[in-house]
């Protein structure tokens, strides 16, 4: 079993293998001393996991929770300056904290995580748009979302399509694309909003966040599931069709990648995908690099598995 001496230890350690073209994944070299370095941390389906996983014999015990988790964030920052933590989606359900409180221990214990954006999964309308709203103003990171129209239901104008953050001259555009919720949510819990292609959609946000907004760097949080047999659109099919996008985090599937995976996309430029699971289990950490004239080097991956 990983302990958090072991993981850390990985982060400096792992091996490499090309990732993007142009913009391998290996160790830092002493010639990179003087690189921008872009830290992302990511969670998916963390599905109200406030608690490690109990000793009970299961093959997870004793991992996930907030507790692990906030350590490492804090461990990671101290010796990374340039952070971005995220989340894509399905933060609630899953466990009685978010039955008694409906959602807000999940968004008052990621904003003392400093959690900067999360997108919404099909189980963030478990308790209706009311619900939703309500819980909105708990949290102070941005909630992003740009293929549901809000503009027929209460939550007009309140769910944002993107951000944008600046990082040692960075400029980092991070928007989120979601599930189609028919047949996975009643229809009352998100009445009035209305479901838009997330292909068309994302092409259509990048393009406006690189050429209209100059962008350096494009995060798409996707909550519509890594790959399907029968075609439906996944973060897989959501990268070969795009331009633009940087990086996908993804959720939904409850994947959990050894290794981020790099897809080409519809202009033959490399975008790479990666999930980390449910349930907390798994920090995503990735290190983007660039040159002082902020183009893209390499990606150095650390596996980060919390452990207690």
């Amino acid at each position: 079993m990983w302990t958090r001496k072991k993981f850390i230890q990985a982060s400096a350690s792992i091996g490499a293998i090309t990732l993007l073209g142009g913009f391998p994944y290996e160790a830092l070299a002493a010639s990179d001393k003087d690189d921008i370095i872009l830290t992302i941390l990511h969670t998916n389906d963390v599905h109200s996991r406030i608690e490690p996983f109990p000793m009970d014999g299961g093959k997870n015990q004793g991992l996930g929770g907030v507790a692990a988790r906030s350590k490492l964030i804090k461990e990671i920052r101290a010796t990374h300056p340039n952070v971005l933590l995220l989340d894509a989606g399905d933060i609630w359900q899953g466990t009685p904290y978010f039955n008694f409180f409906n959602g807000s221990v999940e968004y008052q214990l990621m904003n003392e995580m400093g959690y900067d954006a999360a997108t919404l999964g099909n189980h963030d309308f478990d308790i209706g748009l009311e619900g939703l709203q309500k819980q909105l103003p708990n949290a102070n990171f941005a909630i992003l979302n740009a293929n549901y129209n809000f503009d027929n239901s209460i939550l007009k104008n309140q769910i944002e399509s993107y951000k944008i953050f600046e990082k040692c001259g960075l400029k980092i555009g991070v928007f989120g694309i979601g599930i189609e919720l028919n047949g996975l949510v009643p229809e009352k819990n998100y009445l009035g909003v209305q479901y838009n292609n997330p292909i068309v959609i994302a092409n259509n946000i990048s393009k406006k966040l690189k050429e209209e907004f100059k962008c350096d760097f494009i995060i798409c949080l996707s909550h519509l599931g890594f790959k399907y047999e029968d075609g439906k659109v996944s973060d897989e099919v959501l990268a070969q069709n795009t331009s633009n996008i940087d990086l996908i985090l993804g959720g939904h599937t409850h994947t959990f990648f050894e290794k981020p995976i790099e897809y080409t996309n519809k202009e033959q430029k490399k975008v790479v995908v990666n999930q980390v699971g449910w349930a907390g289990i798994v920090l995503g950490k990735l290190d983007f690099h660039f040159d002082k004239m902020k183009e893209k080097k390499y990606l150095k991956f650390s596996k980060q598995v919390i452990a207690n």
